[in-house]
């Protein structure tokens, strides 16, 4: 569902409606979460798609057809996994679910009409997930066009170490991205500004992690520039834009 301003209604108005629908969901027996919520840190998009291939249901509202909730209806679908769409009054229905029942609401939120559509989708989660629970052959949507091998995610169990490390990886390449977006291009990117104590840390931290943890085979033959070389491309992969003479002066000091 939209979470911002959308179709000339504010951010307050979704968050309304996300309260309707966490109310109706209550009343079925569920917890209510966004499909983006999760107990843990790592990158969004892939919890995401593991909310929609896990969660048991999902109510999906197609207001003013978001690009991004249309996109993430279409997976749930492809998963073929117990799904119900609902949208306001004013939103036209999309060709590609037709075959799919909706549920609608008043835009304007009106009490009494209100209070009808948390009782039927309320009813409608509730019935939907004892079908899709009773019955092997149960299909949202693929089953309108023939049979279909539906789509899984794999599913591995890993030490905690190995989680950890992922979980490390996942967040360092998230806040990557978050300095990238704060930044209009990659030219910006390399003009970003370090304190020299900061930039001597991060320094010798790749130094060590190059040549003293052995990812670089040491040559006595190298000198201070071709170091600095080895270190700046390994900064450089990693998204840090440090200048060679701050390397340079680094390793000088050694």
């Amino acid at each position: 569902m939209p979470i911002s301003a959308l179709d000339n209604y504010t951010a307050e108005h979704w968050k309304e409606v996300q309260q309707i629908i966490k109310d109706s969901v209550r009343s079925a027996g569920f917890e209510p979460s966004m499909v983006s919520d999760a107990d843990d840190v790592g990158i969004i998009q892939k919890r995401i798609i593991q909310n929609l291939y896990s969660n048991p249901i999902l109510v999906c509202d197609v207001s003013g057809k978001n690009p991004n909730v249309m996109f993430e209806l279409g997976m749930r679908l492809a998963f073929d996994k117990p799904t119900i769409i609902i949208k306001d009054d004013i939103t036209s229905y999309s060709f590609d679910t037709s075959p799919i029942e909706y549920l609608e609401y008043p835009r304007d939120l009106r009490y009494q009409k209100i209070n009808d559509f948390k009782e039927k989708l309320k009813d409608k989660i509730s019935g939907t997930f004892k079908k899709a629970s009773s019955d092997p052959n149960y299909s949202t949507f693929l089953h309108e066009f023939g049979q279909f091998k539906v789509a899984h995610i794999q599913e591995k169990e890993v030490s905690t170490e190995q989680y950890l490390l992922q979980a490390f990886e996942e967040l360092r390449t998230e806040m990557k991205q978050i300095v990238a977006r704060n930044f209009r291009n990659r030219d910006e990117i390399g003009n970003f500004k370090m304190n020299s104590l900061e930039e001597h840390k991060i320094i010798d931290e790749f130094y060590k992690r190059a040549f003293e943890h052995g990812n670089v085979p040491f040559d006595d033959t190298l000198n201070k520039i071709e170091i600095a070389e080895i270190i700046k491309k390994d900064l450089r992969d990693n998204g840090f834009q440090i200048p060679i003479t701050s390397i340079i002066s680094h390793l000088e000091n050694k």
